[in-house]
């Protein structure tokens, strides 16, 4: 778990990423957030978006930031039964799998930043379902394959498909226009 920072601020006032990556299926999401959001909002927004999809993992690695080592944050995790590890003060390759995951979403953001004019909170879901679905060479497969068993079907596959009902068909030529 960590932050990426310093984001233009969106129309949602969105101005900062909560990254969270499973360590096992190198599965990860990247939730849009205001960097002064509560401790009460960012634990709504965890069991709404983490627990709910995935259960209570059984250990967190994250950073020393603040609102992780606050005594609301130890306290639930402790009543949901997740064991706490931070990384290490001035080494933060110790949350390794978090600190690529966040320098290959600034690639990702910065390669197409001129093109969200000021949203890039629009395009998050879609940078988490191309990075949910590359391969990584540690795990020999994507995340999303780790993670489900099998491929995910992507907008490739949509256009390859004989789809009989035109409204669909017209609907994904213009999603896939738009994300080529």
């Amino acid at each position: 778990m960590d932050f990426v920072v310093g984001l233009p601020r969106t129309l949602r006032k969105h101005d900062a990423i909560w990254v969270i990556v499973d360590r096992l299926t190198k599965s990860t999401h990247f939730l849009p957030i205001q960097l002064g959001d509560s401790l009460d909002k960012l634990a709504e927004l965890y069991v709404s978006k983490i627990v709910r999809l995935h259960g209570v993992p059984v250990s967190i690695m994250s950073d020393r930031d603040p609102r992780f080592t606050s005594h609301f944050w130890e306290s639930l995790q402790r009543a949901l039964g997740t064991k706490l590890h931070f990384s290490t003060v001035f080494h933060p390759q110790t949350d390794g799998q978090s600190e690529k995951t966040i320098q290959t979403l600034e690639d990702m953001m910065s390669a197409c930043i001129m093109e969200f004019k000021g949203n890039w909170d629009d395009h998050l879901p879609l940078m988490e379902f191309a990075y949910n679905n590359s391969f990584h060479s540690s795990i020999g497969m994507a995340p999303y394959e780790a993670l489900y068993g099998r491929r995910c079907c992507s907008p490739v596959c949509w256009e390859l498909r004989d789809y009989d009902n035109w409204k669909v068909r017209s609907w994904c030529k213009k999603l896939w226009k738009r994300y080529k």
